[in-house]
């Protein structure tokens, strides 16, 4: 009897053992990242207060807030990042409250929310800081609202990757100094992009600013000095296309695009180039020097301001990473660039840069790139399409370990490579070293007729002379058979690198098909998974609604078992 009931509560045992062992397979990556996290952060879900979070926690603490809609404005009067799981997924609605987000505290990071729907009571703001220094406000949507961000007497603030639409003003700064934008796009809205007041020491890079309506269109600035503009496109920004209103002075801009008809109204002194690069403007009707840059300076009109170098085709930036060290390539082209990238050759080590050029067909394009000298060296091939074309460095030293390379192409579709190689180093050094040697045993050469000449019958001197020279033929024809094998080399290289590419290609292709190989056995793992448990489960209700035999019957049976 005793081992029939341990037998029975092993059956018991084994399908709940399969439920658990089940589980854990499918969970093991949630438990670990919940463990994890919450030994170093609060967890807000959609039932919970963001506030009352920010109530409790200690000053330094992360808040992860899961996706969902929370309703309620926040002041984030402690020192806290605050974390959206995603910023297209996780809403806080204001319901027209004054403010949204007030940050008072210092060190506070807003991070991956969709902030909305503030009032229409003045003033109002989506995100706004007031005394707070060493804050990040990154990666968020701002919208619905009378000012999109706004920074009153705050200073050493990231603002990065935001959008900030359908607002009375996008963005404001009062006071404030010593702050960075960076690569937020403030678009359509009614009141203008972006306000300066009393504001200095700024910088504003790769910003977009467009469609913005209001006296001050895309940028307007009041009482604000030695601020930095660089690398921002401003584009039809209303009501009458000006796209800055400048009524302070030093402040300087320089690789901007400028699309608007009416791009500055300007009564200020400030400055519009450095290091021999200016801004592009839309209106400009100069001509193409040879390096990217205009023939003739630009007069800003509407304003007293002068672009002395203004570039001739659009300028773009983008970030290559390189031994774990990121590097910026900029881009100043009349073509339009995309599909940007930058890799090492696996089996040649080469560093190539790739860009796609679309432009009008018909037209002669060309690209001015600047290439960090950690990032690339000068002995460097252009390939557009499959062709090689001519290319120059630029004789410039205005920016200390940047160099400038310049070719043009035809204005079509186009893809561009530019590929550095040791070998082709060694391949210049050896034709520089070439040529200096065939220069010298070309004076040498001379140099001996004239003292053969003047040595006449003096036997020894002449020998001295013939054996010298022999050498001399000995190595330079040394030299010649190395250049010579060496240029086969490259040769060789150049095949190399388009069996590479194609190799690179069907790579490529391998690995998406690999992947969606991956996600059908893992749709297979999870369908068997589940016939497993539906199995067990009913496998496991058979043995339990199995009916027991009657007492009198069992002992029948066990009698005759035990005494036949």
């Amino acid at each position: 009897m005793h081992k029939g009931k341990k037998l029975f509560r092993m059956k018991k045992t084994v399908p709940v053992l399969c439920i658990v062992f089940c589980l854990l397979l499918t969970l093991p990556t949630r438990f670990e990242s919940s463990a994890n996290a919450a030994s170093t952060s609060i967890t807000v879900g959609p039932s919970d207060s963001i506030q009352a979070a920010i109530n409790n926690a200690t000053a330094g603490e992360t808040i992860l807030v899961s996706a969902g809609t929370y309703n309620e404005s926040l002041q984030v009067n402690n020192t806290v990042s605050l974390i959206g799981e995603d910023r297209d997924t996780t809403f806080i609605n204001g319901q027209n409250s004054q403010f949204i987000v007030n940050i008072t505290a210092p060190d506070v990071t807003i991070q991956g929310f969709t902030i909305e729907c503030a009032s229409n009571l003045n003033p109002n703001s989506g995100i706004s800081m007031f005394l707070s220094n060493y804050g990040t406000i990154s990666d968020n949507i701002v919208e619905n609202s009378q000012q999109g961000i706004t920074l009153i007497s705050s200073n050493n603030i990231i603002i990065s990757n935001n959008i900030i639409t359908d607002t009375q003003q996008g963005i404001t700064f009062s006071s404030s100094a010593y702050n960075t934008l960076s690569d937020n796009v403030v678009t359509g809205n009614s009141q203008g992009g972006i306000s300066l007041e009393a504001s200095s020491d700024n910088v504003f890079s790769g910003n977009t600013i467009s469609n913005n309506n209001g006296p001050s269109g895309g940028i307007g600035m009041y009482a604000s000095s030695d601020n930095l503009f660089t690398g921002n496109t401003l584009a039809n920004n209303y009501p009458i296309g000006e796209t800055i209103s400048l009524y302070c002075d030093l402040n300087t801009f320089y690789d901007n695009n400028f699309y608007d008809t009416f791009q500055v109204v300007n009564s200020s002194i400030n400055t519009w180039n450095t290091a021999g690069q200016g801004n592009y403007w839309s209106t400009y009707t100069g001509h193409d020097r040879g390096d990217g840059i205009g023939n003739m300076s630009y007069t800003i009109p509407n304003s007293l301001s002068v672009d002395y170098y203004p570039l001739m085709g659009a300028f773009s930036s983008f970030t290559a990473t390189f031994v774990g060290e990121p590097y910026q390539v900029s881009v100043v082209s009349n073509s339009t660039i995309s599909g940007f990238g930058f890799e090492v050759g696996t089996e040649t080590g080469n560093e190539i840069i790739q860009l796609n050029v679309t432009g009008t067909e018909g037209n002669v394009g060309f690209s001015r790139i600047a290439i960090p000298t950690g990032l690339m060296g000068t002995s460097v091939i252009v390939l557009v399409g499959d062709k090689e074309t001519n290319s120059s460095w630029l004789n410039t030293t205005s920016t200390p370990g940047i160099n400038y390379l310049y070719f043009t192409y035809s204005s079509r579709n186009q893809t561009i490579l530019v590929i550095s190689s040791e070998t082709l180093d060694l391949y210049n050094q050896l034709s520089q070293s070439f040529n200096i040697l065939n220069a010298a045993y070309t004076n040498l050469l001379g140099n001996y007729t004239i003292q053969f000449g003047i040595l006449g019958n003096e036997t020894g001197q002449l020998q001295f002379l013939s054996n010298y020279t022999t050498q001399l033929d000995s190595s330079f024809n040394g030299l010649l058979d190395n250049y010579t094998s060496l240029l086969e080399d490259y040769i060789q290289l150049q095949q190399k690198y388009q069996d590479l590419n194609a190799s690179y290609q069907q790579h490529l292709s391998d690995e998406n098909q690999n992947q969606q190989n991956v996600r059908n056995l893992m749709y297979i793992f999870a369908a068997g998974t589940a016939v497993l448990i539906v199995a067990t489960v009913y496998f496991s209700k058979r043995t339990y609604s199995r009916p027991k035999q009657a007492p009198e019957k069992r002992e029948a049976i066990l009698s005759q078992l035990c005494h036949p």
